[in-house]
């Protein structure tokens, strides 16, 4: 990946940095990189000791998430190797906790950073719930900010507090910190609890229907981000056009923005310095027995959908070779 250097910062030689950064971006790799540059105390903040895996666009190929570190990552990027269920191998990530390592990245036009839920230390131990808020259809985010209210008096009814986020894409990311060393398995059932509980709420706005053709316009409440799962961080930059970034909403203003608001251009001025996802998240929090007792009644939506898909599919086929049963009989 060598080439010749446009400029040296913090000993990393950054190449190419006036070449577009990927069509409808309006902006060039220098763009990205002089964004995290100025934004790296918060991202690192959010990143630094978790697994890390990011996604990259390339000239002339097609993006692609990066999680295992390229043979020619410099010796000075710290990495952990961590055993992905997904892929059945193990798996050496990078931990980007310094701005010499945002920069390398920045330079490898690795767009989006998606953290783990939990530190490299404790791989077994997330320290945040997640609820991921998907509208209907792009133009639809007030519906996900009504949704994101039915999350909020969830989390009051059980009395627990959360932080929320644009995700930069379409919907909202609800952030709970978590009380260190409660189980995996507690805090996915405790997320599907809350996604049930939001969802009775109101069921004509909101539902946890994995399947996308059992939604019938309505916010999906995700509640499959638990384990290893990652989750883009907030200050990332995603690869959009424009290039929508994360970014922290107070809850009284949630319904006053829309996520274009928050770009790689606007957030610097934004932050002004400050860190308003660390300012505004609540301290972890022990989760409810009752809560946790309720999501383990409740099947993973991942593999329930699963299931219900290879139903769907034989009864399809079924009715299919009725049809052309009936048909040769006629």
């Amino acid at each position: 990946m060598a080439g010749r250097a446009d400029e040296v910062r913090d000993g990393v030689s950054l190449t190419n940095l006036d070449q577009p950064l990927f069509d409808g971006a309006d902006a060039t790799k220098r763009d990205l990189v002089d964004y995290l540059d100025e934004v790296r105390d918060p991202l690192i903040r959010q990143v630094r000791d978790r697994p890390l895996s990011v996604i990259r666009v390339l000239r002339g190929q097609p993006p692609f998430m990066q999680k295992n570190v390229p043979r020619y990552t410099p010796e000075w990027v710290p990495t952990v190797s961590l055993w992905a269920e997904a892929s059945r191998r193990q798996v050496s990530y990078a931990l980007c906790n310094d701005r010499r390592t945002l920069l390398w990245f920045g330079n490898q036009r690795a767009v989006e950073y998606h953290p783990t839920l939990a530190t490299a230390l404790r791989s077994d131990r997330p320290t945040h719930l997640i609820l991921d808020l998907d509208p209907p259809a792009p133009d639809t985010f007030p519906l996900v900010v009504s949704a994101a209210q039915l999350v909020r008096q969830a989390l009051a009814d059980a009395g627990l507090t959360g932080a929320v986020k644009t995700s930069g894409a379409k919907g909202v990311h609800v952030f709970v910190p978590v009380d260190p060393g409660t189980p995996v398995e507690d805090v996915a059932a405790a997320t599907r609890a809350l996604a049930a509980r939001a969802e009775r709420l109101d069921s004509a706005l909101a539902t946890t229907a994995f399947i996308r053709e059992d939604r019938g316009g309505r916010v999906f409440l995700d509640s499959t981000r638990a384990g290893g799962a990652t989750v883009v961080s907030a200050y990332s930059p995603r690869l959009r056009p424009g290039v929508p970034v994360s970014f922290p909403v107070a809850w009284e203003e949630l319904d006053g923005v829309v996520p274009a608001d928050f770009t790689l251009r606007t957030v610097p001025a934004l932050l002004a310095g400050g860190d308003p996802w660390t300012e505004r998240m609540p301290t972890p929090q022990r989760l409810p027995a009752d809560l946790v007792a309720e999501g383990h009644t409740i099947p993973i939506a991942r593999v329930q959908a699963m299931h219900e898909g290879k139903r769907r599919a034989r009864a399809r086929r079924a009715a299919q070779a009725t049809g052309a049963s009936e048909g040769a009989t006629d």
